[in-house]
């Protein structure tokens, strides 16, 4: 048996051989992209805030056919707003003219936009499933639950845009920290504030986290290849998460509207936009996010804003226009190459592995 030492104590805690974590993705990390990473030696993710209990089971399913390594659920634990008829209206009649162009009929139905925050029912299903890894988005649910959730024997991580989420976390049960920074694509895990003009860059924050707690910690936002995977442990970190130079991999279903526009972005093409979603994401900036954002007062909360953009994303998407899709994306998305997952996990890997050797 290897002996559990500080350079590899996270490989230990989450049951995995190279310290390389796959960021769960909506819609486009599931099964494929999951096997891929764990059979290469990484902590495959499967992103559950957009799936129900049934889909869940039957993409964990697949997983467990093709590889018997550790895996991670992530779900999202925010508070579910209450629903405001009135500026929900307002913010639909706001994006009317984009209807009338498209040719959808601006009195269609609103999809629901299916964002369901940790509960009873996930919390029955972790205990069901017993994955090896559950993380969280938007700090952590409810004592109770967590309670239940660590009583699987999982292991519990969380995300933690500032020192003060990552010691709140550690006060409150998590097993390791992902030190997620401003970098980073997709929605900021903050908790403890909403205001995103203090949100810390990646390789500030690291240093400052592992400094803080005594928990391992693992970097996100802005690691793309190895020289920042490299960067990332010499600052710190037990490991790297990564998620925008997954979504290139042939593996991830990533739609091509969206691989289109990260073949082509540039370093200054993300904002963070709440036009989408009702929440801070970092993404590349189409259409609706410039011209209605990027951020707006006038969106509903998270997640009810999704509802009236999803109709104008399925027909712009249909004629080939990303205008009005969620382009989520990292600051370093021109690092990233389209090679198979679990070649990119070993790279990524590997980068770890000579890092820890010197």
């Amino acid at each position: 048996m290897t002996p559990i030492t500080p350079a590899n104590r996270i490989n230990a805690l989450l049951g995995i051989e190279l310290p390389v974590i796959q960021a769960p993705m909506v819609a486009s990390a599931m099964h494929e992209l999951v096997i891929a990473v764990a059979q290469a030696g990484g902590l495959g993710s499967l992103a559950c805030a957009g799936l129900d209990a049934q889909q869940i089971r039957a993409e964990l399913a697949v997983i467990r056919q093709h590889t018997g390594q550790s895996i991670n659920l992530n779900f999202f634990c925010h508070r579910q707003p209450e629903v405001d008829a009135a500026r929900e209206a307002a913010w639909r009649a706001h994006l009317q003219p984009y209807y009338v162009e498209l040719g959808i009929d601006p009195a269609q139905p609103i999809p629901t936009s299916v964002r369901h925050p940790f509960g009873e029912e996930m919390c029955a299903l972790v205990e069901e499933l017993r994955p090896g890894v559950v993380s969280f988005h938007f700090g952590l649910p409810a004592p109770e639950l967590l309670a239940r959730v660590k009583a699987t024997g999982a292991t519990v991580l969380s995300s933690a845009t500032t020192v003060a989420e990552a010691v709140w976390l550690e006060q409150h049960g998590c097993d390791a920290i992902i030190a997620q920074g401003w970098e980073a694509g997709g929605h900021r895990g903050m908790f403890l504030s909403d205001d995103i003009d203090a949100q810390v860059g990646t390789f500030a924050l690291v240093p400052q986290i592992a400094d803080a707690v005594n928990l391992p910690v693992i970097a996100a936002g802005g690691i793309a290849d190895a020289r920042g995977v490299r960067a990332a442990l010499a600052l710190g970190a037990d490991a790297v998460q990564v998620g925008t130079s997954y979504l290139l991999c042939p593996e991830a279903r990533t739609s091509a509207v969206h691989r289109s526009a990260l073949a082509a972005t540039r370093d200054d093409a993300t904002r963070l936009t709440n036009v989408f979603t009702g929440r801070p994401a970092r993404g590349i900036a189409n259409r609706l996010a410039t011209e209605q954002g990027p951020m707006s007062a006038l969106a509903p909360a998270f997640p009810l804003a999704g509802g009236a953009s999803l109709l104008l994303k399925q027909k712009a998407e249909a004629q080939g226009s990303g205008d009005f899709s969620l382009l989520w994306s990292g600051q370093a998305a021109r690092l990233a190459h389209s090679l198979p997952a679990g070649q990119l996990t070993r790279l990524l890997g590997a980068a770890a592995q000579q890092s820890r050797s010197r």
